[in-house]
């Protein structure tokens, strides 16, 4: 057989065995018995086996996975992948809806609800038909890919039914079906090996495994319930879109209600309510979600969710057990938290053993004492809380708890002294030096968001602390890697080193991270006050880190109190300071700089040799906003087919210092249209919004390029006045 017969033979055969497979898992009607279907598939492996060289990679025999990989690639989504606000009561989803009418003008607003699946959110992305990648959600901008993995998973189609879109973003939820979950469960228990604690745990671990052979022994299952990037189909409702993708072969959530009124809606929500716990998978709410897709964009999104969408969520299961004890842990800013230790009890598919009791006056105010019954529930179906203590069980002999007496007013996890601060509710350790804060400080330095050191997680991070190679986060950057390598995790009965592998790849993300931008090294310093946002807008107004800390926009806005925070906005809009920096974050800022540790972390960086430096300076960008030339601080909206792909753009306007919003408004400063742009355009036009070409946004590049170079240099230290 020549090789272009052997592709055009696996090609049958795949077609073929794709055909048999939606036969038996979708319609439950198989053609033909097993051993025919095995014999099929092994014919194509043969095949696969002889011409390697022509074998597809969405084909069927990918089931059952292929060979370990070193690592997730990373890929930023073309569409962020939003969260969608929770309601937590009749009221909430009754007042969402009505800012549904509200904002599109109407009294009846057509919408679906539809089961929250309780699983893992990912993308699939069809190029032309054929499975191209699948990621996870990730942090909404990006995530991690898991093609091989997804790829294992038998009602994911690898290809796509005759004329589907050239591409098409099917968004959905990987989950493990209850059935499955207590057939896997019962599987380890009798193998000796511990249950998981809920479906989704079980889901998300799959999903993170570097061997898909591995997933694919995991049943896991998948359902379509929207969609983000389209090319080459476009259309006007999710009602249109959940039946091109049901022709497609695409497993789309079900059941699904319409509704027009808020009547209708929580109809809708209630039969669900009664009929949610007979479905084949965990769900915690219902999500209602606009079914117009120009309605959709009129009503937009905020920085993290669509306004067009919502979740309601059931209230959780509560189950009442015994408070044994009360220990207290120490955060990475010496916050002392109380946590409960519970009976085991199962609570909404888990089983809980401990409960965070927040602080002193919120055991005050529940009057929670050491062997109480209590009520406990899973905040968000997630957390662990203490609801209420059950009185009427009180034994007799239980007293008040009082946290600074039963800590003997000193630091659980290093003697040294607690206090707490006026005008805060928790108590605080004041040892700088304090173990338990340093190793909570290093795990925030490492973290994902911050500089995403590899092969440090909890367990190294303490385990440093613990040996005496970490006493501040940055001697991370200091230890040897043979220190490393023979770092012990275990105990000294019971050794367990960390290895040379994982310290060579500790030391090579270490080298990695000293080149990230300021913004990063800021959210992993752990200031009070300072996160994620806040820490790209202090970038984004200050060069470097010896900028920031000697900040006079930063000692301006601190004389402001928070109840001044109007004031503090007139006063400082010609340096464009957004909502994520005020008076409590720039106090919080200044005070931490002219401390002792803020004095010993910029020695430390300079003993380092590390310089980070924005990546978004921008600090006059309201100021050059209403006539200066540029990018910065405009807001623009992008639309349309383009010649660059948006992300890319998205990052050029926020480097030079511009902001890029989801959809047009007052505020719009351009939109950026590529061919097409629907109605996009038709409301910039109506607006009286500028629409320009990326010709036009290249000229507002060169412009605002030609405006910096006549700019003085300017000493850090001065005040930032246009």
């Amino acid at each position: 057989m020549s090789p272009e017969d052997a592709r055009a033979e696996m090609a049958r055969l795949a077609r073929e065995i794709e055909r048999h497979n939606r036969l038996y898992y979708e319609e439950a009607e198989p053609e033909i018995p097993d051993a025919e279907y095995d014999r099929l598939f092994r014919d194509l492996e043969l095949l696969e086996t002889a011409f390697p060289d022509r074998a597809d990679p969405n084909s069927p025999t990918r089931r059952v996975g292929g060979g370990a990989i070193q690592g997730f690639e990373q890929r930023e989504h073309p569409v962020p992948m939003l969260s969608i606000d929770d309601q937590f009561s009749e009221g909430e989803m009754a007042a969402f809806f009505a800012r549904l009418q509200k904002g599109l003008g109407a009294e009846r607003v057509p919408v679906t609800i539809e089961p929250k699946i309780d699983g893992v959110a990912v993308a699939l992305h069809y190029r032309d038909g054929e499975l191209d990648y699948a990621v996870t959600r990730g942090d909404g901008v990006v995530g991690d890919v898991i093609t091989e993995n997804v790829r294992t998973i038998r009602r994911v189609p690898l290809r796509l039914a005759a004329g589907a879109p050239s591409w098409l973003e099917v968004r959905g939820e990987i989950f493990l079906p209850k059935q499955a979950f207590a057939e896997l469960n019962q599987a380890r228990d009798e193998a000796g090996l511990p249950a998981f604690k809920n479906p989704r745990n079980a889901a998300a671990g799959a999903l993170k495994l570097l061997d898909s052979r591995e997933v694919a022994r995991r049943p896991l299952d998948f359902l379509a319930h929207g969609h983000g990037r389209l090319e080459g189909f476009a259309p006007a409702s999710s009602l249109e879109l959940v039946e091109e993708m049901k022709r497609l072969g695409l497993p789309v959530n079900h059941p699904q209600w319409r509704a027009g009124t808020v009547e209708e809606v929580l109809a809708a929500v209630r039969e669900l309510d009664h009929l949610r716990h007979s479905l084949p998978y965990e769900t915690d709410g219902a999500v209602v979600k606009v079914v117009d897709f120009a309605a959709r964009e009129a009503l937009g999104t905020t920085a993290r969710a669509p306004r067009w969408a919502a979740a309601y969520k059931y209230p959780p299961e509560q189950k009442e057990t015994v408070l044994r004890a009360i220990t207290v842990q120490v955060g990475r800013t010496g916050t002392l938290t109380p946590v409960a230790e519970l009976d085991p009890v199962l609570v909404s598919g888990t089983t809980v053993r401990r409960a965070t009791l927040h602080n002193q006056d919120e055991i005050d105010r529940k009057d929670v004492r050491i062997g109480d019954t209590v009520l406990i529930e899973k905040a968000g179906e997630i957390i662990p809380a203490v609801v209420k203590v059950v009185l009427e069980k009180r034994p007799p002999e239980t007293r008040p708890y009082d946290l600074f007496a039963e800590i003997g007013g000193k630091c659980p996890a290093c003697d040294g002294p607690v206090a707490r601060e006026e005008g805060f509710v928790a108590w605080r350790c004041r040892n700088p030096g304090c173990p338990a804060k340093t190793a909570n400080r290093l795990k925030q330095l490492v973290s994902r968001k911050a500089l995403d050191i590899e092969g440090v997680g909890t367990i190294v991070a303490e385990k440093l602390v613990e040996r005496g190679l970490v006493v501040e986060p940055l001697d991370l950057f200091t230890v040897p890697e043979e220190s490393l390598a023979t770092l012990n995790l275990g105990t000294e009965a019971e050794p367990r080193v960390l290895g040379s592998k994982n310290a060579a790849k500790i030391v090579e993300t270490l080298g990695r991270a000293r080149d990230l931008p300021l913004h990063r090294w800021l959210f992993g310093l752990g200031i009070r006050q300072v996160g994620e946002s806040a820490a790209k807008e202090l970038a984004r107004l200050h060069a470097n880190l010896g900028e920031l800390a000697a900040s006079v926009i930063l000692r301006e806005l601190r004389t402001f109190t928070t109840g001044q925070r109007k004031d503090a906005n007139d006063l400082l809009a010609p340096y464009g300071i957004s909502g994520e920096v005020g008076p409590t974050v720039a106090a919080s800022v200044v005070d931490y700089f002219e401390s002792e540790a803020g004095a010993v972390l910029l020695a430390r960086f300079g003993e380092l040799g590390i310089d980070s430096r924005s990546g978004n300076y921008a600090p006059f960008a309201a100021a050059v906003a209403s006539d200066g030339p540029g990018v910065a601080g405009k807001t623009f909206v992008i639309t349309g087919t383009l010649s660059s792909p948006r992300d890319e753009i998205k990052e050029r306007i926020e480097a030079a210092g511009g902001k890029v919003a989801g959809s047009v408004s007052k505020s719009t400063d351009y939109l950026v249209a590529g061919e097409g742009g629907g109605s996009k355009r038709e409301k910039a036009e109506s607006l009286g919004v500028a629409v320009i070409s990326e010709e036009g946004l290249a000229e507002l590049f060169a412009a605002g390029s030609a405006a910096e170079e006549t700019e003085e240099a300017r000493d850090p230290g001065e005040p930032l006045h246009p």
